[in-house]
């Protein structure tokens, strides 16, 4: 990959290195596929069959937990619809509530900053190769941003993997424990889980920091940044045999 000016600049000034070509990643095996019971939209259709629009009407009407009570409003999601990355966050903080976009504020301009490093962008018009999706896991704020519940995440699974197979990213990057247990149904912590390859229905996965951790724990955006390496790496691999 070449690196433009402001590129290297933005490196540096994260301290991170230069993403460049390695040996290929091991892949773990792939986890059995685990299914919740989806909670019907306020029209009594399928989430697997909505399209863009009514999937994000049944996000705004949903009234499957009882967070609907205390959000200000849902955070659908942001991005390409077809773009070749996709990141899933855990849940809406208050900035998130109050502006309905995920990684907004300081978590939202580290992320930010790390994807343009990679020359991607969550603008929703674009080449899909240099654009992403963002989601959370959960599409509404818990109270005090306290952790979710596990039936909150069970109630917002079925919008998420809709909004997977819509996008139908070549990566996902799951950031933070609760998009792990979403995606990878796994409680193991994200620093034994980071470093290689995982896969979600066929899709490569790599697991990293959330950006609110990294901006309580600076020393860890270096692992992180070699997370989102590995994410490029992989899809520069898994986009090879096709070039052919």
């Amino acid at each position: 990959m070449r690196w433009s000016a402001r590129q290297r600049q933005m490196l540096q000034v994260m301290g991170l290195r230069l993403w460049s070509r390695a040996a290929p990643p091991q892949s773990s095996p792939a986890p059995a596929a685990a299914s919740a019971p989806a909670p019907a939209p306020a029209d009594g259709a399928s989430i697997e069959r909505l399209d863009w629009p009514a999937l994000r009407e049944a996000v705004t009407t949903c009234r499957a937990c009882e967070l609907h009570r205390t959000r200000r409003q849902p955070v659908f999601g942001v991005g390409h619809a077809q773009a070749h990355w996709m990141v899933v966050g855990e849940a809406p903080g208050e900035q998130e509530d109050l502006q309905g976009e995920p990684f907004v504020g300081a978590a939202g301009q580290l992320l930010d900053q790390m994807l343009a490093a990679l020359a991607l962008t969550r603008a929703e018009q674009g080449p899909p190769a240099q654009r992403v999706f963002i989601a959370n896991t959960l599409k509404c704020r818990p109270p005090r941003n306290r952790n979710p519940q596990p039936d909150e995440l069970r109630a917002c699974e079925p919008f998420l993997q809709r909004q997977i197979a819509l996008v139908r990213p070549r990566i996902i990057l799951a950031m933070g424990r609760f998009a792990i247990q979403s995606l990878l149904q796994s409680s193991e912590p994200v620093g034994k889980l980071r470093g290689r390859v995982h896969r979600y229905q066929g899709v490569p996965l790599v697991v990293t920091y959330h950006p609110a951790y990294l901006l309580r724990s600076p020393a860890e955006k270096a692992r992180a940044w070699d997370d989102l390496c590995l994410a490029a790496q992989v899809l520069e691999q898994e986009a090879a045999p096709a070039a052919r």
